[in-house]
């Protein structure tokens, strides 16, 4: 069904194998790094002196926790009848971009659906892509229409890698799944999206 634009929510349920996969993966790799940080910080509760190398375990456990969850949601099926807080997204966000060099601003003031949370996600990382040097990503949300802006000191613009989000391409690097994944969730929930690109930013709105 294409959803007329600025009318509706993107409340389509969106569970594809791939994305099937990618929630079974994620799923079961949360589980063991909860475990492995609850063991890390029994330790440290016996009396283990904190070091360099312990709180390098401790970042990289967060990291890699924030990861599996933020690519849960992109990766993963996901149900247009549930919605993800807007606190709890932020959250997400933090965890992924808040000590890297691409820094993602997230102006959508209402909870989104999961369908519109893991349209976005994929969108997300598709601008990062564009900024090998960091910058900043700006996302924005009004009357149903999504619109996204990479800004950086450089961009990164390929056309046939973007052009995977209108068509199909068979030999696409798997570094650049994300935007086969983000071209076949538009289509599936009847949007079209639209790029545009400058030597200072990248956007995208669908």
């Amino acid at each position: 069904m294409t959803q007329t634009l600025g009318t509706e929510r993107l409340s389509h349920d969106l569970r594809d194998t791939s994305s099937m996969l990618g929630s079974r993966v994620c799923h079961d790799l949360i589980s063991p790094m909860g475990a492995i940080s609850n063991g890390l910080e029994l330790l440290t509760m016996s009396g283990l002196p904190s070091s360099p190398e312990l709180r390098l375990i401790e970042e990289s456990i967060e990291n890699a926790n924030s990861r599996l969850k933020f690519f849960r949601v992109a990766f993963g099926a996901s149900s247009g009848g549930q919605m993800l807080a807007r606190t709890e997204l932020l959250k997400l966000l933090d965890g992924v971009y808040g000590g890297g060099r691409v820094k993602v601003k997230w102006d959508s003031l209402s909870d989104p659906t999961r369908t519109e949370a893991k349209l976005a996600f994929l969108a997300t990382l598709c601008m990062e892509s564009g900024l090998p040097q960091g910058g900043q990503i700006s996302v924005t949300s009004e009357r149903g229409e999504w619109k996204f802006h990479a800004y950086g000191p450089k961009i990164k613009y390929e056309p046939e890698v973007w052009s995977v989000l209108r068509t199909v391409v068979s030999d696409l690097a798997s570094s650049d799944v994300h935007f086969s994944l983000l071209g076949e969730a538009l289509k599936a929930v009847g949007r079209v999206p639209q790029v545009g690109h400058s030597d200072t930013a990248i956007s995208l709105r669908y």
